[in-house]
Formats: C-alpha cells, structure tokens, sequence
C-alpha cells in the first residue's frame, strides 16, 4: 500500500479559481495540494476559450484566456504547490485528523477541502444529429483564430461567447455571419455594441436547417425564418456552433462525504463552507443567492475560503493579512 501523504488543504479543481485559491493559500503559508483530472491547468478558460477576450478581470485590459492562464500559473508557482494533473479524486471521508482524500495516483491526509472545479465535466451542445450528419467543417472549438484567415464562416448563437466568437472571426475571416433563433442577443451590452459596429453579417431571428457538402467542399446551409416558411441559403466554408455546453458536476456522487447541494451547486455559508465542516467550495461550483457566476466572483470567494480554512485549522493564525505588507522572496514570505 502507498504511503497517504500529508497537506494542509487539498483544492480541487486547477481552473482560473482554484489555481488563484492556491496562490493565496501560499500566501497564508498552507502546505497545498491542488487535484486536477485534466492533463493541463486552466480549466475551461484554457481548453475552450483561449483565445477570447476576458472582460471581468480588474486591472485587465483585453486579456486572453490563454494569457489569463499563464499568468495565474506563474503567480501560483511563486510558491511551488504540489500540482497533480491527470488525477480524480475516488473519495473523501472524514476523520478525526480531517479528510482522506482518495485519487486514482495516490492518497492524502489533508486538514481542510476546497472544492473548485466549476461546472465539472463538459460536453458542447450540438447540432441534431440529423442536420450535422458527419458533416466536415463544423467547429465546436475556436482554438486559434487564424485557421480561419480568409475563409467565410457561420457563426451559430447568441450569448457572450457567440457574439465575442463572431466579432474575433471578422478580423481574420473574409466573412462572417452571426445566426441566432431570436432577434436579441443574451451577451453584454458592450459586447453587443462592438457587434453592430463590426463586418459580422446578422441572420436573425434564423435557425439551421439543412447543412449540404457541396462538391468544392464548401457549405451550403439553409436558413429558416423563425414562425414563417420562409428561408435563404448561403455558402460559406465552415460553420461555428456556440449553443454554450452541457455541464455535469457529478464529483460528489461517489464521495463517503455528501455535503448538501442544489442544482448542481455546493450550498455554502458566508465562508465558502459547505453544510460538512472543513468542505469550502469556490466558483460555479458553489452556490448561495445572488451569486453571480464570473471568473471576477471566485477570485473573491477564494480569499475568503482560505482565511476561513486558516481560522479552522490555525486558530493562531487566524489574522487576515493584507499582501501590501509582505514581500515574496524565492517562493518565500518575508514579514
């Protein structure tokens, strides 16, 4: 049997929130441990949006996902947490020392649990079957823009992401068209306004209804005017669908621990605690009224957690300390 390593907190999930969660929990001088079932940090961000603008960060200005990404793993790697890729966490049971948490690579003792794994496991919305049919040339992904240089693409949506996909496409495509089932679009104002300011050719309120490979393997794709027989078709050379993904957080399904949760969410206090004591959730995995589901919001919750997480199992050190008073040497915190 392999030796159970000791940490201080285990934080799982390597997203934008719990890779900021670990820089903070360095911060405090926690012994950190953060779990990650994906082969590379970043989460969502890193592996569907690198290349999109993110607009919630403060100090920010027209950063990517991908740059956003970096510079959150250099600023977590300031304090060398150990980082297991690659790892799913089996179990956690409590006991009288905190939690065994058990992985496919491995099993530690740790005294508190962060949860940060956002919306879990992802899975785009796809066109029906019947209308993709195999069909070559229908992305899911943006994964660098210049694939696109020239070509004419339809861009299939109507939130943030359809509309930011659409805007990015124009500067590189030689056309783009923006097909969306109702006349509005559910992004933010500013985003819509850089939109109509743009060459991005509007179809709404249109859905796809037939997708036909033509010979030259372009696409011919039919338009269908929502409530009326009427249609229109045009050709372009790939098609971009953005209907958002099918999330599915089933970390807790298997786990001896079962703290309460409501659509999906870890129901959490006004300390990111979770209804079992020592369980702190952060980000879209953590639910309570009002809460606004923005990278900018877990930034907030993760300070909170760990000051808790210090309060619970270092009541000495419970102080919270403002970084204006430290100074970070060689991944160490001189007073």
């Amino acid at each position: 049997m392999s030796e159970v390593q000791q940490t201080d907190i285990i934080i799982v999930g390597a997203g934008p929130v719990g890779m900021f969660a670990a820089f903070y929990a360095g911060l405090r001088e926690l012994d950190v441990t953060v779990i990650e079932s994906l082969a590379s940090v970043g989460g969502q961000v890193a592996n569907l949006y690198p290349q999109k603008q993110i607009l919630d960060i403060a100090g920010f200005v027209g950063t990517n996902g991908r740059e956003l990404i970096a510079n959150l793993e250099m600023q977590m790697n300031q304090f060398q947490p150990e980082v297991k890729l690659n790892t799913t966490v089996l179990d956690v049971i409590a006991n009288a020392d905190g939690f065994e948490v058990q992985t496919n690579h491995g099993t530690w003792q740790a005294k508190a649990v962060l949860v940060a794994t956002g919306k879990g496991a992802f899975e785009p919305r796809r066109l029906p079957a019947e209308i993709e049919n195999d069909t070559p040339h229908i992305h899911y992904f943006l994964n660098d823009v210049a694939d696109f240089t020239d070509r004419r693409v339809l861009v299939a949506g109507g939130g943030d992401s359809a509309v930011d996909m659409a805007t990015l496409l124009a500067t590189v495509a030689s056309e783009v068209h923006l097909t969306h089932r109702r006349e509005n679009f559910r992004a933010m104002e500013r985003a819509v306004t850089e939109l109509a300011a743009s060459d991005v050719v509007l179809q709404t309120p249109y859905t796809i209804e037939n997708i036909e490979l033509q010979h030259d393997e372009t696409l011919k794709v039919t338009l269908a005017l929502v409530r009326s027989d009427e249609k229109q078709d045009i050709i372009v050379d790939d098609i971009m669908v953005n209907y958002g993904f099918l999330s599915e957080n089933k970390i807790v399904a298997g786990w001896d621990i079962q703290p309460t949760v409501e659509r999906q969410k870890f129901v959490v206090d006004q300390t990111m605690e979770t209804s079992v004591p020592g369980v702190f959730a952060i980000g879209d995995v953590a639910g309570y009224p009002g809460k606004a589901e923005l990278i900018a919001t877990g930034f907030g919750e993760a300070p909170t957690a760990i000051n808790s997480i210090m309060g619970r199992i270092y009541p000495d050190r419970a102080t919270v300390l403002h970084s204006s008073g430290l100074v970070i040497e060689n991944g160490k915190i001189k007073h």
